[in-house]
């Protein structure tokens, strides 16, 4: 079949309409899409050049992302010293209120009728009580037994009952027996702690009316093993708080170490130093002894001694406290450089690549109006073709 032929005018107003709708449809996807620079064709270097920017744009994202993370462990690690600290100062309350406890002896005064006692009376013969009977004292955790009889080792007389005590009850569990005023046998345990008087004839137990009446037990004494025992009970509490402040695995509190980078080389970084702030380790606050014959708070130079420890333990803390508080002023401000330089690299990577909705606006207007022109200049043009065949009408 033959071509169809046109006039030069008919083709030029053709062309030129072509022109306008390809530009027409270009204007429309730039509108459509937001973009004057899609691929590598509209212009290769504006398109390689906001590809680059992006993608380090997408990579501080990531780095932004590691950056919130370190912040968190820091975090985790302040709560962590914060509350340890509320420990610490109730451990230094505790302390100080054993301080301020007086110890005041237990006491056993016997309420026996009859004559007075005095050192010379034979034990055995007091009522239930003959050779052979075992005696039984208890002071706290400790206990002791001595058999009446006039063997060595044994005691015979009320003087050799006193003199046996003074020997066998000493330092942390002391004991002493007398014959007070009224020719009554009385004992009295300087720590304050609980303390039993027991006989028996091998093991059937033996009245001690006729020595020391119905007293034969008090607890009536003032000691501190309490505090001591309060005072273990907050220091365990630490260990497990200190283990207890890591995140995602990083403990700050037992030595880890936290590297935060900022930059995707990993040239520029924050290397943060964990450290060991438990009881065992740069707060060395030790157990206090609360075992017999080895009290803690017994004496007041060791509590005071105790709490200069705590003094120092919070000196320590706040230190540290201030250490990591630095160390997060450091990634906080890294943080915000990085997202700026972000939002510079993606506003950059925009301009290269962004279209402006305004001036492609303006554009479709006119190319319509170009459109609109070409088709009556076309139609101006076939104008003439058609008077040619009226001849034949």
């Amino acid at each position: 079949m033959a071509d169809v032929v046109l006039s030069g005018a008919i083709r030029s107003n053709l062309l030129s309409m072509q022109n306008t709708t390809k530009l027409l449809d270009e204007t429309q996807l730039r509108l459509a899409t937001g973009l004057r620079v899609r691929s590598a064709i509209d212009s290769p270097t504006s398109y390689f050049t906001a590809q680059g920017l992006n993608n380090r744009a997408s990579d501080l994202n990531n780095l932004l992302d590691s950056m919130g993370q370190g912040v968190k462990t820091l975090e985790a690690a302040d709560q962590g010293i914060k509350s340890i600290l509320k420990l610490v100062e109730s451990m230094k309350a505790v302390a100080n209120q054993a301080l301020e406890t007086k110890i005041n002896p237990t006491t056993i005064t016997g309420n026996r009728s009859g004559d007075p006692l005095t050192g010379g009376v034979e034990i055995a013969g007091l009522g239930a009580l003959a050779t052979g009977n075992t005696l039984t004292i208890t002071v706290g955790e400790v206990t002791a037994s001595v058999d009446l009889g006039t063997a060595s080792g044994e005691v015979s007389t009320v003087q050799d009952l006193i003199d046996w005590v003074a020997a066998t009850f000493t330092g942390d569990e002391p004991l002493e027996a007398i014959i007070n005023d009224e020719g009554q046998l009385e004992f009295s345990a300087a720590n304050g702690r609980a303390m039993s008087i027991e006989a028996d004839n091998a093991g059937t137990a033996v009245s001690l009316s006729e020595l020391l009446g119905t007293r034969t037990s008090s607890t009536n004494g003032v000691n501190r093993d309490k505090y001591e025992t309060d005072f273990n009970n907050l220091r365990d509490q630490i260990e497990q708080l200190a283990s207890d402040a890591s995140y995602k695995g990083v403990n700050l509190l037992k030595g880890d170490l936290l590297s935060v980078f900022f930059n995707n080389e990993q040239t520029s970084k924050l290397d943060i130093e964990g450290v060991d702030l438990t009881p065992d380790g740069l707060l060395n606050i030790g157990v206090i002894p609360n075992d017999s014959g080895d009290h803690g708070f017994a004496a007041d130079a060791d509590i005071k001694t105790v709490v200069d420890t705590l003094n120092a333990a919070t000196g320590v803390l706040r230190q540290q406290a201030s250490t990591f508080g630095a160390n997060l002023g450091v990634v906080q401000i890294r943080q915000d450089f990085t997202s700026s330089l972000i939002n510079t690299l993606e506003s950059g990577a925009s301009e290269l690549t962004v279209a402006d909705t305004n001036e492609e606006g303006a554009k479709m207007l006119a190319l319509q109006t170009r459109q609109q022109l070409g088709t009556t200049a076309l139609s101006l043009a076939n104008q003439a073709e058609q008077s040619v065949l009226r001849l034949f009408g």
